[in-house]
């Protein structure tokens, strides 16, 4: 015999809709309460490339929000730069991912790691896109004797039930909470499909990370009226590339740095585009070529008006109200 089809329980839809609404509100204010002052950005490496760089660390950014830290990408290195920058590991809360180059994606696991043996015991969740949570089961399995050893010789807790994977895919909020509301946009950054951009909101402050992107108008949108825009930069027209790397101009990775990468001619014109307060320049390609700052700042004036930042290691940016 046939069930008959469960019938809803009056009212409880409407509660339902109530609850869910409430929630949108609670998490519509996230970070509404935090002083402008308990918010700032460190730019713990603004080099680019997969190999070390003598005058700057590898990609990496901590966004601390009152005794929270949320950090976007794990290059090199990561964590001792925390530890230069003075940010508590216990603090750590949260790692986003913008994609899986080993420039930006090589301490992901490591990371984690260290926060635990100084005394994190989460949660702790590394946010990403594919293949994340194959990246970490790996990372994982490969420090086992470590961290086994740990736990049973120094009494921790296991810390495969700490860190948690939030594998994602496309456009949309991958993250909220009581302090922070973030957005990931998908960027150009061929040939790797899945590399994102992240927003950070908190109260009425914005951050943008870029992640590595070429000119990509999902990235304008997704920085519309941000009050700071850390973009990547390509330091090198198309004919100095060859000559930098010493390769033909045809040569794959020539190619690959002039098509995935933005140009320092084309980044004043989308943080103009985004109509953002203040442009940050970071993970400069080459990451240890001189810098001619009047020639790039002049590129930028070309589209946009508002404050320029070149970045540094270590350098702490205030986020206005």
């Amino acid at each position: 015999m046939e069930r008959p089809a469960a019938r809803p329980v009056p009212g409880a839809h409407s509660r339902a809709r109530l609850r869910r609404v409430a929630l949108a509100l609670l998490l519509a204010g996230a970070g509404a309460g935090v002083p402008a002052s308990d918010v700032r950005l460190v730019l713990l490496g603004t080099a680019g490339g997969p190999t070390p760089k003598r005058t700057r660390a590898a990609p990496a950014q901590a966004l601390q929000v009152g005794d929270a830290v949320y950090v976007v990408d794990c290059g090199n290195g990561v964590a001792r730069q925390m530890a230069l920058a003075g940010l508590r590991f216990v603090d750590l809360r949260h790692v986003f991912l913008t994609h899986h180059h080993s420039d930006h994606a090589a301490d992901l696991v490591t990371l984690p790691l260290v926060a635990w043996a100084a005394g994190n015991d989460g949660p702790l969740t590394l946010h990403g896109p594919l293949p994340l949570r194959r990246s970490v089961k790996a990372g994982l399995r490969a420090h086992a004797f470590d961290l086994d050893l740990r736990r049973r010789d120094e009494g921790r807790a296991a810390l495969r039930r700490r860190l948690q994977v939030h594998q994602f895919r496309g456009d949309g909020v991958v993250h909220r909470d009581a302090r922070v509301t973030v957005r990931a946009a998908r960027v150009e950054h061929p040939p790797i499909a899945e590399s994102y951009a992240y927003r950070f909101d908190v109260g009425d402050r914005s951050v943008v990370i870029s992640g590595d992107t070429a000119p990509a108008a999902s990235l304008v949108r997704l920085a519309r009226g941000a009050d700071l825009l850390v973009h990547e930069v390509l330091l090198l027209d198309p004919q100095e590339v060859a000559r930098w790397t010493d390769e033909p101009p045809d040569h794959p990775l020539v190619r690959h740095i002039v098509r995935s990468h933005t140009s320092y001619r084309d980044v004043g014109r989308i943080a103009g585009d985004a109509g953002v307060g203040r442009l940050v320049l970071s993970h400069f390609v080459p990451g240890d070529a001189p810098l001619d700052r009047e020639a790039v700042l002049d590129a930028i004036r070309n589209d946009f008006a508002g404050d320029v930042v070149f970045g540094e290691d270590l350098m702490v940016l205030e986020i206005a109200d």
